[in-house]
């Protein structure tokens, strides 16, 4: 048959892809698309319909094939796909770089901007220009030849220190396992999580019980494990994983990686005429300037940390006068944690995995969006998929297809760890009118069922869920026809992840947990006296953990804001010293957490961490509007579909969150759903 990743077809075609059919089809498709745009370039009168379309569809094109392969490369990761993935790579960076500089298309977009045309069209399409107008900038095509040509090399060069870092993280973690004979050795752990041992035993040919670094495996050994030397040795692995320390010590080292990493995006950036990275990652998003971003992380801070410090020394007396702890330390903090937790609330994750089984979960989640936004999501068995645990849905309204999206759930061999959202399809008006609808990959890594049990949740991997489903449902729901302003393109990063932060808060209402909580076995629903001592427990600790975060995001932006060439920021001492202002655990000399930071040195999220509690707050204040009318009220739900998930990056995201709250966010709504107020401190 032709290459199956060449076809119009909405899906894919899993059963058929093969990893020769994808340098092919990437080759082809970028031969015919540089034709293209030569031929586009040459317009004296460009409009709408023969340059600003033409264009899009071979964006789509490419994209069709590319979000296959590049999905494939991180759910089913072997040598092979890893060798044809780095060289397609290297092609499409080399192929997005010269885009971005070819002068005569970016002249041709001019003469479309400075036209009457343009006051006619609709305020997506006139977005849509915009910011291809400022790409261009941002992309080098106002730099001398010369500069051109260093800022296209720079460009390769980083997207292949982004992908090595990327495979020595996924390395490092599948490299390392402990084989334990002795179940006494792991006194504590729950026995969901001695199964999925076992069970990784018996995939390793070995008897007895192996713990791994993902996280479904680290995780419940840093939760309960008794065994104090066992939960030092595996969180010893896990902090120094593609790093210079450790048991793997300087065999996936990521220590040199991240000091190029950091040397090319300062240099890009000086090449544009911004003074740092921070600067050049602020122009497309909505803070306006560091110093914004910093005072915002700041004021969370000092608001965050007296609380943090208190919850802290609250731990260390309890590990002390219950455990006769004297020296709390990092591998400890989780464990005594959890019994703290018990102690005070009489509860645990453990406690809740049994009402939260995929199999209620999911369909629950659904019903949650289905009576929210007026949806209906039904699953289709029958549409190929890449492995046997994914399976491909249907999302419709009144009877017509809206969007689909594929849902591959369980951590396994050759998958990278986390979860995500991202895109198969985008929604579009094509060259011929036709509409194509959007299609989402969603990925999480949970433990797969064990012996005919359905997997069982903890309360905070069906977050994880929700999270990575109101990503989707931005993706999916957008009513933008115009495909670079679409879904989540073209919304500014610290505001993406509003509409996955804000369906979160469906996992801690009353009414919406009768939908996705009841009891595998028995089919009960969530006992209230469960239910009340989960709402009790929501905060707990979430001064600890909001400082946590606001680590990951001050290192991160700190990194590239004070980067210079004459004194190139550590990420080691920068990580330290970021922690000495803020922390309330310390870290052990051996801790190398930046070496395997993939969110800002091998995603999107470079000097743009701190968009997690940025957009949280826009977050917690649009689900205060749900507090007030109902968490289930039809008009808000209607209003935040039309306002925010429909407009995609149509408009700018301050604009469609006062046209859905009638003001500007305000950071009271999250320190309040936090706990992180004046009383608590």
């Amino acid at each position: 048959m032709n290459n199956p990743l060449l076809t119009d077809d909405l899906l894919p075609k899993f059963d058929h892809v093969r990893t020769e059919h994808m340098e092919p089809a990437i080759d082809q498709i970028l031969s015919e698309n540089r034709m293209k745009i030569a031929q586009l370039a040459q317009q004296d009168h460009p409009t709408w319909e023969t340059l600003a379309q033409p264009m899009q569809a071979t964006e789509d094109r490419l994209e069709r094939a590319w979000s296959v392969i590049s999905h494939l490369n991180g759910v089913m990761n072997n040598d092979d796909l890893r060798k044809v993935y780095k060289r397609c790579l290297e092609k499409l960076t080399e192929y997005s770089t010269e885009l971005s500089q070819n002068a005569e298309l970016c002249e041709a977009y001019k003469k479309l901007a400075a036209s009457d045309e343009y006051k006619g069209l609709s305020e997506a399409q006139r977005k849509s220009v915009d910011n291809t107008l400022r790409d261009f900038h941002l992309g080098g095509v106002d730099l001398p030849q010369e500069k051109k040509e260093r800022y296209a090399n720079l460009s390769m060069e980083l997207s292949e220190l982004s992908n090595r870092f990327s495979d020595n993280v996924l390395d490092a973690t599948q490299h390392w396992y402990k084989h334990i004979t002795d179940v006494e050795e792991l006194a504590g752990v729950p026995e969901s999580a001695l199964e999925g041992a076992k069970q990784a035993a018996k995939q390793k040919d070995l008897d007895g019980y192996v713990i791994t670094l993902d996280f479904p495996s680290f995780y419940p050994v840093m939760t309960y494990c008794d065994n104090r030397d066992l939960r030092r040795e595996v969180y010893e692995a896990f902090v120094t994983r593609a790093s210079d320390m450790g048991p793997d010590a300087g065999t996936w080292d990521n220590t040199p990686v991240m000091a190029e990493i950091l040397k090319r995006r300062h240099a890009m950036a000086k090449l544009l005429g911004f003074n740092n990275y921070a600067e050049r990652s602020l122009a497309t998003k909505m803070a306006r300037s560091v110093d914004e971003v910093l005072d915002f992380l700041n004021q969370l801070a000092a608001k965050s940390k007296p609380i943090a410090e208190r919850e802290f020394a609250e731990l260390k007396a309890f590990a002390k006068d219950t455990h006769g702890v004297e020296d709390l330390q990092a591998w400890d903090i989780g464990y005594y944690s959890e019994k703290l937790r018990q102690e005070r609330y009489d509860i645990s994750p453990e406690t809740l995995r049994p009402w939260f089984p995929v199999n209620r979960v999911v369909p629950g989640l659904f019903a949650v969006a289905e009576k929210l936004f007026d949806v209906q999501i039904e699953a289709k068995p029958d549409v190929e998929t890449w492995h046997p645990d994914a399976t491909a849905y249907c999302i419709s309204r009144n009877g017509e297809p809206l969007a689909w999206f594929y849902l591959d759930l369980y951590a396994r061999q050759g998958k990278r760890g986390g979860a995500w959202m991202a895109d198969c399809r985008v929604r579009w008006r094509n060259l011929r009118g036709q509409l194509q609808l959007p299609v989402a990959f969603l990925t999480c890594n949970f433990t797969s069922p064990v012996n005919g049990k359905p997997s069982l949740l903890t309360h905070d991997e069906v977050t994880t869920l929700f999270h990575e489903f109101g990503h989707g449902l931005h993706h999916m729901l957008t009513q933008v026809d115009v495909l670079d302003v679409s879904g989540i393109n073209g919304v500014a990063w610290d505001a993406v992840e509003l509409p996955s932060q804000f369906l979160e808060n469906w996992c801690w209402n009353p009414d919406s947990l009768a939908l996705i909580a009841s009891h595998h076995e028995t089919g009960e629903p969530l006992p209230d006296d469960l239910l009340q001592k989960l709402l009790a427990a929501k905060n707990f600790q979430s001064g600890m953990a909001m400082v946590r975060q606001l680590e990951f995001s001050l290192f991160d932006f700190r990194l590239h804001a004070e980067f210079t060439d004459e004194a190139p920021t550590n990420p080691l001492d920068m990580h330290r010293q970021v922690r000495s202002e803020i922390a309330v655990v310390e870290a052990p000399a051996f801790n190398r957490f930046p070496n395997s930071f993939s969110h800002i040195f091998a995603g999107g999220y470079a000097a743009g961490y701190y968009s997690y509690k940025w957009a949280e707050v826009l977050a917690a204040d649009a689900f205060s509007l749900f507090e007030e009318n109902g968490i289930f009220d039809p008009e808000t739900g209607k209003a935040f579909l039309h306002n925010i998930l429909e407009k995609g990056g149509s408009q700018e995201p301050m604009e469609l969150f006062k046209a859905f709250r009638g003001r500007e966010p305000e950071v009271d709504a999250l320190l309040k759903q936090s706990g992180i107020t004046e009383d608590a401190a």
